[in-house]
C-alpha cells in the first residue's frame, strides 16, 4: 500500500475521499505518511460526488476511498455520474480475504462485477506485486480516450502483502492525444466554408480538453456563432458576440432555439448529441449537415450519421482548424448570419426582473448573474432549479458552471461543491440546489463545517417535488410531491444552524441581493458554509416540449425568422 500511495502522488492527487472501515485499513496507514489530504465524508455516495468535483476543476483523477460490502454499492452512483459525464476517477474498496471470497464473508460482495457496467475499468487485485502497475493503469485508462471512471478492489490479504518498487525509476504512463487525419481537417473545412448559415456546437469535450482558446480563435477568424450544450457551459464566453446560445428541450434559450434551427451546418466538438439537447431528432435533423468531432470513435453515429465523423482529441482538431482556416484566407468580418444572431438574442431574451411575490424563480438567476463576479464557480445537479439555471445563468469561463448532466443524481451538489473549494480555495464557489436535492446528502454539510471549507449554498424552494409535479400533469396527479413545512417538511435554516452553519431564508425579491451579500460574507468570515433559501411559486414550471418545436414561441416575429439572413 506505501507503493500505491507514491503512485498517487506522483499521478498529481493531492486530495482525496473516503470513509475508514476495517478491509481498507492497510491502505490508510500508508496514506498516513504522505502528503495527500483525506477528507472523511459522511456517505460513500457523497466521497464519489467530491471526487467528482475535485475532478472537474482541475482536469486531474479524482479518488474515493471506501471499506468492502455497502461502500462500494454506495459508490456506484457516483461511478455511474462520471462515466455520463466523462470526469476521470479512480474508486479504491476494501474487500475480504480473497480465501473467504467464495463463502459469502462478511461484507464480501463482487463489487467489481456491479461496477463494471459504470466504469471504463473495474478489477480486482490479485497479487500484491501488481499493485503499483494496476493504479497506473488505472490512471491512465481514466485519463485516455473519453475520461470516465474505475475501480479497484484491494482484498485485505493482498493490502497486506509486500512488493518491491523503486518510485524513482516510475512515473505516470503517457496518455494519447489522438490527431486528426488532414483530410478529415480539410473535408471539414470544405464543409464550413461551404455552408451559409454555420455554427459550432461546443460540448464538454472541448472543456476536458483545454481546448477553449483554440474554439475561440477558429470561431473568430471564421465568423461563426458558437453554441454550447449543457455540459459545454463556459467554453465560451456568453456575453461573446459570437456567443449563439444553446438549443435544446429544457436548459436552452429561446434565441438559442431559434438560431439552431436557422442553420444549415453544425459542427459538434466534443459533443454526445444527448436527447435532453436535441429533443426529437428529426425536427433537430432537418435542413442541416452535421461534421461530429469526438475522441471516442464509437460516439460517431452512435445517436445519428453524421455526413462527416472526425476522430480526434478536441484541442488538435480545433488547432488543425484553426490553421487550415488561416492558411485558406484572412479573418472575416462578421456578416449578414452573425448580426441575425446577434438580433435574436436581443429581441428573443426571457424576462428575469418580476417583482412578483411569491418569489418568481427568473429573478433569482437574474440576482445571481449580477451580485456573483464572472469566475464564480456554480454547482447545480437536477430537477426544475437546474433547468431555470440552464435558461438563466450566465458562464464565461471554463470549469466554472459544473452540473451532473446526464445521471442527474439528486443530493450532487454539496458534496462536489465541497470537493472543487478543497481543489481551489481562492475561488468563489455557489451551489445552487432545490429543497429535495438538498435533503438528499445534507450531511455532508457536516464533512464541510467540520474541515472549514467555505462556499454559498443558494436554495431554490417550491416546497414541492417540483420536476415531478410538473411531469404528473398530463396524468391528472400530485403522487406525494409536497414537502412544504405544514405538512412534514425540513426547516431547512434549523436544519443549517444544527450543522453550526448560518443560513437565512428569504421570501421577497427585494431581499435576494442583501442576502447573497451576507452569505459571501460569511462564508468568507467563518470558513463555512452558508445558506440562502430562496422562497419561490410553488406553481412555476420550465419548458419541457417534446422537441425544438419550440419555436412555435417566436410567432410575433416572423420577420426574423424567414428573412434570409446568409452571406
Amino acid at each position: 500500500m506505501e507503493a500505491v500511495v507514491s503512485v498517487l502522488e506522483s499521478e498529481g492527487v493531492d486530495t482525496v475521499f473516503g470513509i475508514p472501515g476495517a478491509a481498507i485499513l492497510p491502505l490508510y496507514a500508508a496514506l498516513q505518511n504522505s502528503s495527500i489530504r483525506h477528507i472523511t465524508v459522511r456517505h460513500e455516495e457523497g466521497g464519489t460526488h467530491a471526487a467528482d468535483g475535485w475532478a472537474r476543476v482541475t482536469g486531474n483523477v479524482g479518488v474515493c476511498i471506501g471499506t468492502s460490502g455497502p461502500a462500494g454499492t454506495n459508490m456506484i452512483t457516483g461511478l455511474y455520474t462520471a462515466l455520463a459525464d466523462s470526469i476521470p476517477m479512480i474508486c479504491v474498496t476494501g474487500q475480504a480475504m480473497t480465501s473467504k471470497l467464495h463463502q459469502e464473508a462478511f461484507q464480501a460482495v463482487d463489487i467489481v462485477e456491479i461496477a463494471r457496467p459504470v466504469t471504463k475499468w473495474a478489477v480486482q487485485l490479485k497479487e500484491p506485486a501488481q499493485a503499483p502497475w494496476v493504479f497506473r493503469e488505472a490512471f491512465r485508462r481514466a485519463r485516455s480516450g473519453r475520461p470516465g471512471p474505475v475501480l479497484i478492489d484491494l482484498p485485505i490479504d493482498v493490502q497486506r502483502g509486500l512488493c518491491l518498487y523503486d518510485p524513482d525509476v516510475d512515473a505516470p504512463l503517457p496518455v494519447e492525444v489522438p490527431q486528426p487525419l488532414p483530410r478529415a481537417v480539410t473535408a471539414a473545412m470544405d464543409l464550413l466554408e461551404g455552408a451559409r448559415r454555420p455554427i459550432i456546437l461546443a460540448g464538454g469535450g472541448v472543456i476536458g480538453a483545454e481546448a477553449c482558446d483554440e474554439l475561440r480563435a477558429l470561431a473568430e477568424h471564421l465568423q461563426i456563432p458558437v453554441q454550447v450544450t449543457l455540459m459545454g457551459k463556459g467554453a465560451f464566453p456568453e456575453d461573446h458576440p459570437l456567443f449563439a446560445g444553446m438549443a435544446g428541450i429544457q436548459t436552452q434559450t429561446r434565441w438559442g432555439n431559434a438560431a439552431f434551427l436557422e442553420s444549415d451546418l453544425v459542427l459538434a466538438v466534443g459533443a454526445r448529441f444527448g436527447d435532453r439537447h436535441t429533443g426529437d431528432l428529426d425536427v433537430y435533423r432537418r435542413g442541416r449537415k452535421f461534421v461530429h468531432v469526438d475522441i471516442d470513435p464509437l460516439q460517431i453515429g452512435r445517436v445519428f450519421q453524421p455526413d462527416l465523423g472526425v476522430v480526434g482529441h478536441a484541442r488538435p482538431v480545433l488547432a488543425a482548424l484553426r490553421d487550415e482556416a488561416r492558411r485558406r484566407s484572412e479573418p472575416r468580418q462578421a456578416g449578414k448570419w452573425v448580426r441575425k444572431v446577434g438580433e435574436l438574442r436581443g429581441t428573443l431574451g426571457r424576462r428575469d426582473d418580476f417583482d412578483d411575490v411569491p418569489i418568481k424563480p427568473p429573478r433569482v438567476f437574474k440576482e445571481i448573474n449580477d451580485y456573483f463576479p464572472r469566475d464564480t464557480t456554480f454547482v447545480t445537479a437536477i430537477g426544475l432549479y437546474q433547468i431555470w439555471s440552464g435558461q438563466f445563468q450566465t458562464t464565461y469561463l471554463p470549469r466554472r458552471y459544473l452540473v451532473c448532466g446526464q445521471a442527474g443524481p439528486l443530493g450532487w451538489e454539496v458534496p462536489a461543491a465541497m470537493g472543487v473549494k478543497l481543489a481551489h480555495p481562492e475561488r468563489q464557489v455557489v451551489a445552487v440546489v432545490g429543497d429535495y436535492s438538498f435533503q438528499f446528502l445534507m450531511e455532508e454539510v457536516a464533512v464541510a463545517a467540520q474541515y472549514r471549507i467555505p462556499f454559498v449554498i443558494v436554495m431554490i424552494n417550491n416546497e414541492y417535488l417540483g420536476l415531478i409535479r410538473q411531469a404528473e400533469i398530463p396524468y391528472d396527479m400530485n403522487y406525494a410531491v409536497d414537502l412544504h413545512y405544514g405538512e412534514g417538511g425540513i426547516d431547512h435554516v434549523k436544519a443549517m444552524e444544527a450543522f453550526g452553519c448560518p443560513a437565512r431564508r428569504v421570501e421577497l425579491p427585494g431581499d435576494i441581493r442583501g442576502a447573497l451579500a451576507w452569505a459571501s460574507a460569511e462564508a468568507a468570515r467563518e470558513r463555512l458554509p452558508v445558506l440562502v433559501e430562496v422562497m419561490v411559486e410553488r406553481e412555476a414550471n420550465a419548458a419541457m416540449g417534446p422537441s425544438l418545436e419550440a419555436i412555435k414561441e417566436f410567432e410575433p416575429l416572423p420577420e426574423l425568422i424567414t428573412a434570409d439572413w446568409s452571406d
